[in-house]
């Protein structure tokens, strides 16, 4: 961990370090997942929570575990089904307590003492469990009859094979301000793939060196430190020319796209956002027919 990092300048090389220390790496061991990575990046820089839109088996999870790894994190992942109930997620209530008319939730090895989430099939959660999850997507805290619980999550990771079509997993899908799609790599780079997956698995048990938690939540403290002012008219202007072409991008999310926007301007080492730092803005699509065209304007 580094530490005594107060200086604004000190700061913004942590967010270098992070992408060469961390991104980096990440990207050597997972050929053909390069912009995910960098999602996932200035999604925990930013704190905001990152949506993927693809099949099973590839490497979606395996993603969010050695990134934590190299965070010195812990993970907490868990495929929802239609039949999942908070207790699955956020813990039981403890026995113990229970019995001296305690309601208090046991958090052990669960979701609230996790530093990342992640979360598959994500939209078959049912009502049961919506509102926690909504809660906690947007406010990081659980709430339980008169307990609260500060989560201290990084960022959340959602995946799914679909996207929604019921008013109430809208809701959910909305919580997740970046979407991407990760599917299977290109057949000419499946050997790459094979090489990387072979080595990754030989080194199953070895201690990885990278950043700390608190770096990265010290990040995410200066994140409003990074100057927004010399791209805000481009910026204006790009939102505008999306919604003209159809995109719903409320107010509130235009707000909290600065965040990410912020967080790339961090993980390139910069104190100042600059338009280039708006390629996020291609990863905030509703449909898949959008992407191509997300992808057209934003270039």
């Amino acid at each position: 961990m580094i530490e005594k990092m107060t200086a604004d300048d000190e700061c913004f090389s942590l967010g270098k370090a992070l992408a060469e220390q961390v991104l980096n790496p990440l990207k050597r061991s997972f050929v053909g997942k390069d912009e995910i990575i960098d999602l996932l990046g200035v999604c925990l820089v930013g704190g905001e929570n990152l949506f993927l839109l693809g099949p099973p088996g590839t490497a979606k999870s395996a993603l969010v575990h050695q990134l934590a790894k190299r965070i010195d994190g812990k993970t907490f992942d868990y495929l929802l089904t239609r039949f999942t109930e908070p207790n699955e997620i956020f813990g039981p209530f403890d026995i113990r307590r229970l019995r001296d008319g305690e309601l208090v939730t046991n958090t052990e090895g669960m979701l609230p003492e996790c530093s990342l989430v992640f979360l598959d099939e994500l939209l078959n959660a049912n009502s049961a469990i919506l509102n926690s999850l909504l809660m906690a997507l947007n406010e990081k805290i659980f709430r339980r009859g008169k307990e609260t619980i500060a989560l201290p999550v990084l960022s959340f990771i959602g995946a799914s094979n679909h996207l929604p079509e019921e008013d109430a997993l809208q809701a959910l899908f909305d919580r997740f301000l970046l979407r991407v799609y990760c599917g299977n790599v290109p057949n000419e780079m499946l050997t790459d793939v094979l090489e990387a997956g072979w080595k990754l698995d030989a080194r199953k048990g070895e201690t990885i060196t990278g950043l700390h938690v608190d770096d990265i939540k010290l990040l995410q403290s200066n994140l409003h430190k990074v100057d927004l002012q010399t791209s805000r008219e481009p910026y204006v202007n790009l939102i505008n020319q999306l919604r003209s072409a159809g995109m719903d991008i409320s107010d509130r999310r235009a707000v909290k796209l600065q965040r990410v926007i912020a967080a790339s301007a961090i993980l390139c080492g910069r104190a100042v956002a600059m338009p280039s730092d708006f390629w996020v803005l291609r990863y905030i699509w509703d449909r898949e027919e959008q992407r191509e065209m997300l992808a057209d304007l934003v270039n």
